[in-house]
């Protein structure tokens, strides 16, 4: 009964330890443009500055 409740308790305590993901800024390889995004934008564009903690690529790690 205990090791089921410490179970119990354990997965419901699990995503309080989550974070969110950060942002990059990726540059397109066709124009230059930039944007900040938390995953690739596509096969077009390359990683070119980050971690950062907001939307907007300004707040870093």
């Amino acid at each position: 009964m205990r090791l089921a409740l410490l179970t119990l308790l354990l997965t419901l305590a699990a995503p309080s330890f989550a974070a969110p993901a950060p942002f990059f800024i990726w540059q397109s390889k066709l124009d230059g443009a930039l944007t900040c995004a938390q995953t690739t934008p596509g096969e077009g564009w390359q990683r070119l500055g980050g971690p950062f903690r907001d939307a907007g690529c300004r707040v870093p790690y």
